[in-house]
């Protein structure tokens, strides 16, 4: 199997440049958004990775520092925000396919610290699904650290019932992150760069870029187009932190369209992570991913990725059990940093996916626009 993928991977990357993906309507397409996007917002540097029948072809816009002029290449490391939540929820698919856990298993079953608090009554599916019952998009800022976070969610309660309301929190998917490792008896970022990543084809990707990878680290800009990267924070591994370039992300779209080339377990996992707990406004929530029945409106998936989705509270309706992969769905996630902005979306049944990175933070309807009209494009 591990063969199988390496193949597809390979195959993928020597392809990337070639014309069977009609280059020439492919370009034109990226380039007249991209260009656009990056004057409309500032972005200095911006790659898009774009799968195609398993092949890769990739557009590389701007620089990844001002200071040097590096150019953006498929090889630059860029922060990914949100979309690092896709590779917890996988990396907590791949620990219950192995036996380490369950997804209905409480909290507290795996920290015996939170024995005795709302935990109890909170399973890791809810954690990982936003809906514990109203944790915070954010940290407050006296328990944004390593050392004062076990504290927060031990003297935390619940503003809604466990599994009511959907309300989008880096806590809550980021503890659930943290008690995944704990079942493996590790450090999150051992557990995921070590074990994870490795069985993904994944060699570019990381929690804490290693020193001989700095180079290639991009610099992100704030709105004021300051340098700025992603803060040490509590559990930032686990909700925000992954690194990693739009070539190991195309790879890792390939990997989710074709995780049959993968071992058993983490076939189970992206399974889990594709499969379907509750709708919410047109939505269906995953693990990490956030899926949607495709062809869609522009619009549609706009508003699946606004502000209101990120801030308020949604009541959920659970599907029971689990709804597994429908035959045509679009599966996607935002994510961003202060200095930094990504967006990935594929569609399994046309073999299809983007993957836009940029070193500047900014909207996510202008993500989707883009990323919208290239797959509209490959599906004609």
């Amino acid at each position: 199997m591990k063969r199988n993928l390496q193949t597809l991977l390979v195959s993928a990357l020597l392809l990337g440049s070639g014309s069977c993906m009609a280059a020439v309507d492919i370009r034109q397409v990226v380039d007249s958004n991209v260009k656009a996007l990056m004057q409309q917002q500032a972005i200095p540097g911006l790659s898009v990775a774009v799968v195609n029948q398993g092949k890769v072809q990739y557009f590389n816009y701007g620089v990844a520092a001002k200071d040097t002029q590096a150019p953006v290449t498929e090889d630059t490391l860029f922060e990914i925000g949100s979309v690092s939540k896709t590779f917890t929820s996988t990396l907590g698919g791949y620990a219950q396919a192995i036996g380490k856990l369950k997804l209905s298993d409480m909290a507290s079953q795996h920290l015996p610290a939170l024995a005795g608090s709302a935990f109890d009554h909170i399973s890791l599916l809810q954690l990982a699904t936003y809906t514990p019952g109203g944790l915070p998009l954010q940290f407050p800022k006296t328990a944004d650290s390593a050392n004062t976070m076990l504290g927060y969610f031990q003297h935390w309660k619940p503003t809604y019932a466990p599994g009511e309301q959907r309300l989008y929190s880096n806590p809550s998917i980021g503890l659930f992150g943290y008690l995944t490792a704990q079942s493996l008896g590790q450090p999150f970022n051992v557990a995921m760069e070590k074990t994870l990543l490795p069985k993904l084809g994944l060699t570019n990707t990381y929690v804490s870029v290693r020193s001989d990878k700095a180079g290639q680290y991009a610099q992100g800009y704030d709105k004021q187009q300051n340098p700025v990267r992603v803060s040490p924070g509590a559990l930032d591994g686990e909700a925000y932190g992954i690194k990693t370039s739009s070539q190991d992300l195309a790879r890792y779209v390939i990997a989710n369209m074709h995780p049959q080339a993968l071992e058993q377990p983490l076939q189970q996992a992206i399974a889990a992570t594709h499969a379907g707990y509750y709708t919410v406004n047109g939505m269906t929530q995953g693990l990490g991913w956030e899926r949607y029945p495709y062809p869609i409106t522009l619009q549609a998936l706009i508003d699946g990725n606004s502000t209101p989705m990120a801030m308020e509270p949604h009541k959920v309706n659970w599907l029971s059990p689990a709804q597994a992969q429908p035959a045509n769905v679009l599966y996607n996630k935002t994510g961003s940093t202060g200095g930094f902005g990504a967006y990935v979306a594929y569609v399994p049944s046309k073999d299809v996916g983007v993957v836009i990175l940029a070193n500047r933070n900014y909207p996510n309807a202008e993500r989707v626009k883009v990323a919208h009209a290239i797959l509209s494009a490959l599906d004609k």
